[in-house]
């Protein structure tokens, strides 16, 4: 968890003047619904407790001065001219600042400061939560009223136009509208959604492989690419649909032998994954944790053979997992190509889960893992602080 003081403290060093305020945007980890948010699918993801936190105050100028605390880097640039930095966090901070200028909304320039303990480049959304942190501190300095969704819209319209990463509404809503201890069915299409509590018995176990997403990028652009592809070829027979989203299994099955592979493997993966993250929430609404630990089991199996974003080591951590006792189910979360794997476990046996997955994970592979035990959070909001004076 991250110490709100130290953050509070750190400001006041840097800037001579405390923060007015301080903002939280929490990371987040999909339990199930795997690369559907691009085709209009259903998602169910959970906010963590691991979050970037912002402490700001407003300027009388136009420059936004920006220091990283973890990177111990900085960065200033003015609102009124923001161009593209050869150093990628830097983008995400002026991408958003300049998606909230192109909505029309007046801003002042700030002084900010960032720190987070949302793991970057393991597939818990540390961009998303930046993004939304950002957003939401300019919201709060500069008095706007812009609503969760539209807010979670600016966000990926700036990694999408700004940082160049065609990413899904998912991450950047969930990081606005997480509920504490509930999940969220998001509709991708409308951004509707329904909160679904999560047992208490149940624990949300989140594997960090240590293996840098080093093809999550372009292989991720490749995979919308491929199920664009899909669409296009089915609407010869379903000329209204939209996205993948709107394809049956049955439909999908009458005509899968038109599409070449791997267009074709990948389409049944999102077709079917959707159908498991709507039966997956419904599980869940009825207490089956069971239910849900089997389609968990399920969508790995599609992400490793359809989807292919699954690499052997990360293959070895869920099979290991799905075997040890407490385990209802686990299964790659994120782009994939390493990162981390999520699995619900029995809260007496949270303990043992931990030592023996970690254990046959550094025996097999020499390496050693991260597990952390994720309790659902709140989304993006303001830290109350009362350390010490603020002005």
């Amino acid at each position: 968890m991250l110490d709100i003081g130290s953050l509070r403290d750190r400001f006041q060093q840097r800037y001579s003047a405390y923060p007015s305020i301080i903002v939280r945007a929490p990371g987040r980890v999909n339990l199930i619904g795997e690369h559907t948010d691009y085709n209009d699918g259903f998602v169910f993801p959970v906010a963590i407790d691991r979050a970037t936190c912002i402490a700001a105050r407003s300027r009388t100028d136009q420059t936004v001065q920006v220091v990283s605390s973890d990177l111990n880097e900085e960065d200033a640039f003015s609102i009124d001219h923001i161009e593209r930095s050869s150093r990628p966090w830097h983008n995400y901070v002026r991408g958003v600042v300049l998606a909230l200028r192109v909505a029309g909304h007046p801003l002042a320039g700030a002084d900010l400061l960032i720190a987070s303990d949302v793991p970057r480049g393991s597939g818990l959304s540390s961009s998303a939560a930046l993004e939304v942190a950002v957003g939401y501190t300019f919201q709060l300095l500069n008095h706007l009223n812009i609503p969760g969704k539209e807010l979670a819209l600016l966000a990926q319209s700036a990694e999408n136009n700004f940082v160049g990463v065609q990413c899904g509404i998912m991450d950047q809503l969930i990081a606005v509208l997480g509920r504490a201890d509930h999940a969220l069915l998001i509709d991708c299409r409308d951004l509707s959604y329904h909160t679904i509590p999560l047992p208490p018995s149940v624990a949300v176990m989140v594997c960090d492989s240590h293996i840098p997403r080093t093809l999550a990028a372009s292989a991720y652009n490749q995979r919308r690419q491929e199920c664009g592809t899909a669409v296009q070829l089915l609407q010869q027979w379903y000329p209204d649909i939209r996205a993948l989203r709107d394809v049956n299994e049955d439909q999908l099955t009458a005509h899968e032998d038109a599409l070449p592979e791997p267009v074709r493997s990948r389409a049944r993966h999102v077709v079917r994954e959707n159908r498991r993250a709507l039966q997956g929430a419904e599980a869940l609404k009825r207490g089956d944790v069971a239910a849900f630990g089997q389609l968990m089991n399920e969508s790995h199996a599609s992400l490793r053979d359809d989807y292919q974003v699954s690499l052997p080591d990360i293959d070895l951590l869920v099979e290991t997992a799905q075997h040890l006792a407490g385990c209802y189910g686990s299964r790659l979360t994120g782009a994939g190509f390493g990162g981390c794997t999520v699995s619900l476990v029995e809260r007496d046996a949270v303990e043992p889960f931990s030592r023996d997955l970690l254990h046959t994970y550094r025996a097999a592979t020499g390496r050693t893992a991260t597990i952390y035990v994720c309790r659902a959070s709140d989304g993006v909001g303001r830290i109350v602080d009362n350390a010490g004076p603020q002005e």
